[in-house]
């Protein structure tokens, strides 16, 4: 599976562990953003969730080109669902 993933997350984020472990289980690479620790992620998150720094938030360019998706706390299957378009 191609395309790329992209996760804005902070190190005590439970959603963010968890989502993680499932990612590297599927083998599905990502790419990992603490917004804690860069301003500009945390502007971007911000951006897309109505002013809140909620995480994760994962950015996915699909395989196909398809439009890029952003989604909030997203499960592993819309992860994947997303990957594929």
């Amino acid at each position: 599976m191609s395309g790329s993933v992209t996760m804005y997350s902070t190190t005590w984020c439970g959603y963010c562990n968890r989502l993680k472990s499932q990612l590297d289980r599927e083998g599905i690479g990502y790419t990992e953003i603490n917004i804690e620790q860069d301003p500009d992620s945390a502007s971007f998150v911000e951006s897309v969730n109505n002013g809140n720094q909620t995480v994760p938030t994962v950015l996915v360019q699909p395989a196909g080109g398809g439009e890029r998706v952003v989604m909030t706390n997203p499960s592993l299957i819309q992860v994947k669902k997303a990957l594929a378009a």
